[in-house]
C-alpha cells in the first residue's frame, strides 16, 4: 500500500512541476509590434544614417583619414567619471580640473568603460576600407595613459593600425580639437557633442553625430541633428 501511495505522490508531483513549467513560459497574446528604447530614439525627423549608408557613400573614394571623439562616442565611460566626481568633488564638477582625477581616468578607470557597439562597427568599417583612424579627445593629457591600449582592445584594432590617442585638452572658450583635425587632414569626424560637429563644420569636414546615451554622466544631453548633420541610427549604445 505504501508503494502505491508513493507512486501516486510521484505522479502528482510530476504533473505539478509540468504545470509550473508551462506557467513560466506563458506569453500573453501579442496585440502590438511593440517598441525598443533604440526605436524610440528614431522618431524625430533628423537626417538619420546607418553604418551601411555611410559605407555606401564612400564607395569608390580613396582611403582617407577619419577621426573619432572618445567619451560617449566610442566608449561609455560614465562609470569612471561618476567615480571621479564622488571621490574628488561630489558637490560640483571641479574634479574635471583635478590632475589626480585625469591620472586615474587615463590610466586605470577606463577598465570600467564599455565599448559602444556603434564604435566597433564604424571603426571596423573604416579599417576595412583602409582608412587611417584617429581618436581625438577633449580629455586632459597626462604623463602616462592606457586609453590607447583599452581602445585597441575594445574596438578590435590591429596593433599596426592603432594610432596613439590625441589628448586635445579642454580649455574654456577654445576648441583644441580643430588644430588636430586640420593637422591630420581628416575627411570625417564622429562625435556626440555640439562642439564636435561645429569643429568639423569650421574645417569643412563631414561631421557625423553619435547619440549620447541618456544615462551618461555628461548632462544635459545635446540636441542631435540641430545643425542638419547626419545622425547615426541606434548609436546610443
Amino acid at each position: 500500500m505504501r508503494k502505491i501511495t508513493l507512486a501516486f505522490s510521484a505522479i502528482a508531483l510530476a504533473f505539478s512541476l509540468n504545470s509550473m513549467s508551462q506557467a513560466k513560459v506563458f506569453m500573453p497574446e501579442q496585440v502590438d509590434p511593440g517598441v525598443t528604447t533604440a526605436d524610440l530614439a528614431q522618431r524625430q525627423a533628423v537626417h538619420w544614417v546607418s553604418v551601411e549608408q555611410i559605407e555606401k557613400s564612400l564607395k569608390n573614394q580613396p582611403a582617407m583619414a577619419v577621426g573619432f571623439d572618445i567619451d560617449d562616442t566610442v566608449l561609455f565611460s560614465s562609470p569612471g567619471f561618476y567615480r571621479g566626481k564622488l571621490e574628488y568633488s561630489p558637490n560640483d564638477n571641479s574634479y574635471l580640473k583635478n590632475p589626480e582625477f585625469w591620472n586615474k581616468m587615463n590610466n586605470e578607470w577606463d577598465q570600467f568603460s564599455m565599448p559602444k557597439q556603434i564604435g566597433i562597427e564604424l571603426v571596423q568599417m573604416h579599417l576595412k576600407r583602409g582608412d587611417d583612424v584617429y581618436f581625438i579627445t577633449g580629455r586632459t593629457k597626462t604623463k602616462t595613459e592606457n586609453v590607447t591600449k583599452y581602445l585597441q582592445e575594445d574596438l578590435h584594432i590591429p596593433a599596426d593600425k592603432m594610432n596613439a590617442v590625441i589628448f586635445a585638452g579642454d580649455e574654456p572658450g577654445k576648441n583644441n580639437k580643430i588644430s588636430w583635425m586640420s593637422d591630420h587632414k581628416l575627411k570625417i569626424y564622429y562625435g556626440d557633442a555640439d562642439a564636435d560637429i561645429s569643429a568639423a563644420r569650421e574645417l569643412n569636414i563631414r561631421g557625423i553625430r553619435i547619440l549620447r546615451a541618456s544615462n551618461s554622466s555628461y548632462q544635459p544631453l545635446p540636441k542631435a541633428g540641430r545643425f542638419g548633420e547626419e545622425v547615426v541610427i541606434k548609436s546610443e549604445y
